[in-house]
């Protein structure tokens, strides 16, 4: 801090201000001076104050007030005290209310207003003695912590460590010192703030700090906390205040992974039946991951070693998938191991996993019949082996009842459970009925007996062997319900039958020829129903003579030929014999036989003659085939059938199994043919008898088809495509092939055409022959012919191949194919960017970063292109003009064209134009120009409403001469730009606040004294501050305005200016007058005006110019004509002259002092101004205001009395009227009359009224009021004689008690004054006056 400063007189102000460091405080210093003034023969003290800076250094982000006024002021050093020396002005930019102070050892000199900066003189002030004065601007504590960048959000894990910060706010107290620093404190935690308030601690820099374990699942998954910023207090309006705000701080924890599954409902339980379809779901478990907002995927899987059950990885539903057999399952349940696993791992790179037990109890169905087992011992019984279907026993034949079949050793067993394992036995069977099952019900195992019912049944004979089959039922059902036993009885034989043949005579036969051995009959035999030997059969042939022909087999019965060359046909045809049957007990049977002798078939089937047949291609044909066979025709052995023998070509024919007609299944095809063949068919046909054995013979039937052109050629594929690059001549296409199924080569040559349409002449196609019937089409391009991909509306060719040939002389058979030609496209065509020239593009410059302005289109005509846009120039145009690389980095052109934004800077004031230059390259250029021609992309920035109006600054004072101002008349200027443009830019004006701030009292806010009117001079707005209603002049101060600028954006912007209009009062109002006309000094105001301005150096404001008369002129004189100009004179710093001051000025000035007396100025001097006083004339107005309360009251008091009385008067009046009417005019004495009334002085004034002439006296009633003139009821009934007019009227008093009579020559002095008026008006002009006096003090009712 600079303790003192001395200016010299040698050294500059700029040299000064240089010389002060910026954080020293502001200081004012001042010099008494004394110069002596060469005009002047008196010397004067002038006091110069110089204030040489202002810089406040604070802490906090408060601007410090900054103060604009003159820094140089002069004060004489004769000054009185109390004189206004100079106003301190001080703008802060935040508005905030501002108070001066001054400092230092000379301060006591003068007195400080803090809240005006008004400083007037407190103490006479000595050239020789220097003083200083230092001012210092105090903040005070009247800005509250603001929080920056609200809202505030922010996720915080739940596993944050207890310690981590999450978020950091920050208050800004615009305040300084103590008052600008800000402390933080968590003054609320929703929700449950009781339990949740230490969860978080604030660090004193706004930092927020987890204080505690957060929990997605077991606590709050949000928090609200209520933070409070609190300065550290300071002054404001004598009183020290804190001043304090609150914000919100969104906290949302955020689940993680960090805890295992957990399955709902553990353990698991369930059941299924045994053998249930595979895929049966048993159970479903269910895992959740407790981690909820993760909610992580959940595999499941088993991890028991089995193979009944699996389980669905994503569902959790067990499943059966192998056979389940409840008996096979050791305590009928399976345990397994379900394990739930999270498909992620968690926080700490670890499976999150968790298992559990699933038991399942497989029950029992009844799907296990009852089986059998055959057990010699019961106890030791093995019912895990299989299981047996067949017993056998044995019981005599004959038995008695209930007797046992023996040997049996039969167990049943059901291994199901309770009723499943329940069982009844039956027996069925052709036998069932000889026998009983016993017991016939089983409870799971048991022995089963076969015991006999009916013993008649049990006989040997009629079966030796019976069989019963055991039937076990456990479930009452006729069908799939039962298991089955079978048992084998075998009955013990006793000899009680003898042989029998089943028939009497039998017939049979024999071949002729047939060898030795020849069984002629084997089912020829005797039954024995006996067993045993007595059951055994010996057979004998009868008569011995047949044993020469035929023989007999002992032991079976069977008849065989002995000698075969005995049977002929032709020789004996029939054998008649007996056949014998002895058992061993010498019992015997026997039978007639019939032998027949047959004849064979011994001769074959001969065909006669050979078959070559020729047939044209697509005709039938039809051969007799002829056979002939030497048996009887009477028998099969001679009759004859054909068929053909399975071969090549026998599905082509048909043959008719008996007349031997030979014919083709149609119209025979030489192409069915192999070629090599050469068209011949050859078909076997076999001819056979139908004897036995069946003899037969074959031929071969040769066909031989001879080739017809039946057949057209066929292409192999009715579409074929080939490609072609563009640019080539006479280049080979592709090829087509065809066939024709035609064998001889006249008939399956084939020829090739292009059938004309759109591009075929391009083209051109040759045949080549590869084999028979076997043919290529060449394409090739025409030599002459070079396709352009580009130029080609269609892209392709679309030709009709036709494939014919001729058989020379018959019709000519053709087929055609589509063969599409694809031309390709090389990549020679330089791309173009579209539209071209690229449209203009708008862009706002408050656009966000990284958003996509646009995508540029770019097209090349080739089809295999790759392009990629490049950035060439970047240019940047701010109306028009170049302004350099300002916008080099904004827009980021990508290749494929996107343009985004790529700064965050852009602005509109800076730059409203760029202009890329780009151009387009395709990567697969392979020949030709890659790129593109240049082109040049305009960005339009548009603007937006980010500059808020700015006052141009102006060192301009305003005065205001509050009597001169008149309405509508301009008393100050703004001005202002805004740096936006179209509406944004537009500005209007307003006045938010006028402050009047008297030079001695409180400031005031006034209202409609001033407005605004706007204009525009291209960009710059002006804004005319004028007069809107009359001022009052006699205020001493000047009045702040604070006009506001407003632009017209949406939304809108502002800034405001404060403006100070000093006030001239009427105190500083020059009286000049001029010995001239008023019309004289109309005419010549300018030429006096400029010569005042210029001996003034101030601006001159004429209030009034008016005519005079000179007061020391008499009546009779000529009046001497004179003119006042009352006028200001006023100094652009708001100072204003006094009238001395402008006397001194002038004569000083001898020029123009010459020119002013020229034009008539005689006298300078004040204008007597009445001032007012603003509590007396309050006094005068309450005190008025009371007076005519009062005598309202007293007049209506006045008129209640009258009224009161009135009827009583009239009656009076009436009355003396009466009386009056007695006596004559004439002799009536009447008195004086009082002037201007209707009133005499006689006989108790007026009769009617009946008031004495004086109201002093008393109201009451006076008796000798009676006595009344009936003249004074109206004066013009009476005619008073004339009186001399030097006879002055006398004054009369009258009591209550007489009434003083007049003479009667006394005339009414209103009449008598008037009439002597007209006689004597000479003598009126030579001012000769006559004076009267009336007793007249005051009105009565009725003049009221």
């Amino acid at each position: 801090m600079i303790d003192q400063l001395i200016c010299s007189r040698s050294q500059s102000l700029s040299e000064v201000l240089r010389s002060l460091s910026p954080a020293a405080e502001l200081s004012c210093f001042l010099r008494v001076l004394q110069e002596t003034r060469s005009v002047c023969p008196s010397r004067m003290l002038w006091l110069s104050w110089a204030i040489l800076s202002m810089f406040l250094a604070v802490a906090s982000g408060n601007t410090a007030p900054r103060f604009e006024m003159n820094r140089t002021f002069s004060l004489p050093e004769d000054t009185p005290i109390g004189a206004f020396v100079l106003r301190l002005v001080a703008v802060d930019d935040e508005g905030d209310v501002l108070t001066y102070s001054i400092s230092g050892s000379d301060a006591h000199y003068f007195n400080l207003d803090s809240r005006s900066g008004n400083v007037t003189l407190k103490q006479r002030v000595n050239y020789e003695v220097e003083m200083r004065i230092t001012i210092i601007v105090e903040d005070r504590n009247n800005n509250k912590p603001i929080f920056q960048n609200e809202p505030y959000f922010t996720d915080v894990p739940e596993n944050t460590a207890i310690g981590s910060s999450i978020y950091t706010v920050l208050a800004v107290d615009m305040d300084s010192g103590n008052a600008g620093r800000v402390s933080y404190s968590i003054e609320e935690v929703n929700p449950n703030d009781a339990e949740n308030h230490d969860l978080f601690y604030i660090h004193y820099n706004g930092t927020v700090f987890l204080n505690g374990s957060l929990s997605y699942n077991n606590k709050s998954t949000f928090y609200r906390i209520k933070i409070f910023a609190r300065d550290n207090g300071g002054l404001l309006h004598g009183q020290f205040i804190y001043q304090n705000n609150t914000a919100y701080l969104s906290v949302t924890v955020v689940d993680v992974a960090d805890l295992d599954p957990v399955f709902l409902g553990a353990p698991y339980s369930g059941s299924v039946p045994e053998n249930c379809p595979l895929g049966t779901s048993v159970v479903k478990v269910q895992a959740i991951d407790q981690d909820k907002n993760v909610n992580d995927i959940i595999d499941y899987s088993i991890i028991t070693a089995n193979s009944l059950f699996t389980i669905n990885n994503a569902t959790g539903v067990i499943t059966v998938s192998g056979h389940l057999d409840r008996e096979g399952i050791p305590g009928e349940e399976v345990q397994l191991q379900v394990v739930a696993q999270e498909r992620n791992l968690n926080i700490y790179q670890q499976v999150a996993q968790v298992n559990t037990t699933v038991t399942i109890q497989v029950t029992d169905i009844n799907d296990n019949k009852p089986q059998f087992y055959l057990c010699e011992d019961y106890a030791t019984c093995d019912f895990t082996g299989p299981p047996e279907g067949d017993f056998s026993g044995e019981i005599e034949e004959h038995a008695s009842s209930r007797t046992p079949v023996a040997g049996l050793n039969i167990v049943a067993y059901d291994p199901d459970k309770g009723s499943n394992g329940t069982f009844q036995l039956s027996l069925r069977g052709p036998d069932a009925f000889a026998f009983s099952v016993s017991p016939w019900k089983i409870v799971n195992e048991g022995t089963v007996q076969v015991l006999v019912s009916n013993s008649s049944l049990v006989d040997y004979e009629k079966t030796p062997t019976m069989t019963v089959e055991i039937v076990a039922n456990d479930t009452g059902r006729d069908t799939d319900c039962c298991s089955f036993a079978m048992v084998t009885i075998n009955l013990t034989d006793i000899n009680d039958h003898r042989p029998e043949f089943n028939q009497s005579e039998y017939k049979l036969y024999v071949l002729e020829e047939s060898p030795p051995g020849t069984v002629v009959s084997s089912n020829i035999t005797a039954t024995d129903p006996d067993s045993g030997k007595y059951g055994e059969i010996t057979y004998y042939l009868l008569p011995q003579s047949i044993h020469s022909t035929f023989t007999v087999n002992a032991t079976s019965g069977a008849v065989l030929v002995a000698n075969g060359s005995n049977l002929d046909w032709g020789k004996r045809s029939v054998y008649y014999a007996t056949l014998q049957a002895v058992d061993g007990g010498g019992l015997s049977g026997s039978t007639q036989l019939e032998i027949t002798v047959v004849d064979i078939n011994n001769n074959p089937p001969v065909v006669v003659g050979s078959y070559n047949v020729f047939v044209t291609e697509g005709q039938e044909t039809r051969v007799q085939i002829q056979a002939t066979d030497q048996d009887d025709p009477e028998t099969n052995n001679s009759r004859l059938q054909f068929e053909i023998v399975p071969g090549e070509f026998s599905s082509n024919f048909t043959i008719d199994p008996n007349t031997g007609v030979l014919s083709s299944e149609g119209p025979l095809d030489r192409e069915a043919i192999p070629a090599e063949l050469e068209g011949k068919m050859v078909v076997t046909v076999l001819v056979h008898d139908l004897g036995i054995p069946q003899l037969n013979d074959t031929v071969n039937v040769t066909f031989i088809v001879e080739d017809i052109n039946d057949n057209a050629p066929r292409f192999n594929s009715s579409f074929y495509e080939f490609s072609v690059p563009e640019g080539l001549k006479g280049v080979f296409v592709g090829s087509v092939e065809a066939t024709d199924a035609d064998q001889t080569v006249i008939n399956n040559r084939i020829s090739f055409y292009i059938v004309s349409s759109t591009g075929s002449n391009n083209f051109m196609v040759r045949s080549n022959r590869l084999g028979s019937g076997w043919y290529q089409g060449i394409l090739n391009l025409d030599s002459d012919v070079a396709l352009d991909y580009d130029r080609l509306q269609q892209k392709f060719f679309n030709l009709t191949v036709q494939a014919e040939n001729s058989d020379f002389g018959g019709t000519v058979e053709a087929v055609t194919a589509v063969v599409r030609v694809n031309v390709l496209d090389v990549n020679d065509e330089s791309p173009t960017i579209e539209p071209s020239p690229p449209r203009d593009i708008e862009v706002l410059e408050n656009v966000t970063l990284h958003e996509l302005v646009v995508t540029l289109n770019a097209t090349d005509m080739d089809t295999n292109h790759s392009l990629v846009f490049q950035e060439l120039a970047v240019a940047c145009f701010n109306r028009s003009v170049n302004v350099g690389n300002v916008c080099q980095e904004w827009f980021l052109l990508e290749p494929n064209g996107s343009i985004f934004v790529n700064s965050s800077e852009i602005d509109y004031e800076a730059c409203d134009l760029v202009e890329l230059t780009l151009r387009v390259k395709d990567e697969f250029t392979e020949k030709g120009d890659p790129f593109s021609g240049n082109e040049t992309l305009r960005i339009l920035i548009t603007d937006v409403n980010d500059n808020p109006p700015v006052f141009v600054e102006s060192t301009t004072t305003s005065v205001i001469i509050p009597e001169v101002s008149s309405v509508n008349r301009q008393v100050a200027v703004v001005k202002a730009k805004d740096a936006d443009s179209g509406v944004n830019s537009v500005i209007s004006f307003a006045i938010s606040r006028v402050l009047f701030i008297p030079d001695n009292g409180p400031e005031q806010i006034r209202e409609n004294l001033f407005k605004v009117e706007t204009t525009a001079e291209k960009d710059l707005y002006i804004g005319s501050i004028q007069v809107a209603s009359s001022l009052d002049s006699s205020l001493k101060g000047q009045y702040r305005v604070t006009v506001e600028a407003k632009d017209h954006g949406n939304p809108p912007l502002y800034s405001s200016v404060s403006l100070d209009i000093y006030t001239v009062d009427q105190s500083y109002r020059v009286r000049l007058v001029f010995d001239s006309s008023l019309q004289d000094v109309q005419s010549n105001s300018d030429e006096i005006n400029v010569a005042l301005s210029i001996a003034t150096q101030a601006t001159v404001h004429v209030a009034n110019i008016r005519s005079i008369e000179d007061s020391g002129s008499s009546r009779s004189d000529r009046a001497v004509v004179k003119t006042a100009m009352e006028a200001y004179f006023v100094y652009s710093n708001g100072t204003a002259l006094m009238p001395g001051e402008v006397r001194t000025l002038i004569q000083r000035n001898p020029g123009e002092l010459s020119r002013l007396l020229k034009l008539g100025l005689s006298i300078i001097g004040p204008v007597e101004v009445t001032q007012s006083n603003k509590e007396n004339e309050l006094f005068a107005v309450i005190a008025g205001l009371a007076v005519a309360a009062l005598v309202i009251l007293i007049v209506m008091i006045l008129i209640i009395i009258g009224m009161r009385k009135s009827y009583v008067r009239k009656l009076r009046a009436l009355k003396a009227l009466k009386v009056a009417s007695k006596f004559s005019p004439g002799d009536v004495v009447q008195g004086p009359a009082i002037p201007g009334t209707n009133r005499y002085n006689t006989e108790g004034a007026n009769p009617v009224l009946g008031f004495s002439l004086y109201p002093s006296l008393d109201l009451e009633e006076n008796a000798s009021s009676e006595v009344a003139s009936l003249n004074s009821l109206d004066e013009n009934m009476v005619d008073a004689p004339e009186v001399a007019p030097e006879v002055a009227p006398a004054a009369y008093k009258r009591d209550k008690a007489d009434a003083v009579h007049q003479e009667n020559g006394q005339n009414e002095p209103l009449k008598a004054a008037l009439e002597s008026h007209k006689k004597d008006k000479p003598e009126q002009l030579g001012h000769s006056k006559q004076s009267f006096a009336f007793d007249n003090t005051s009105l009565d009712t009725s003049d009221i």
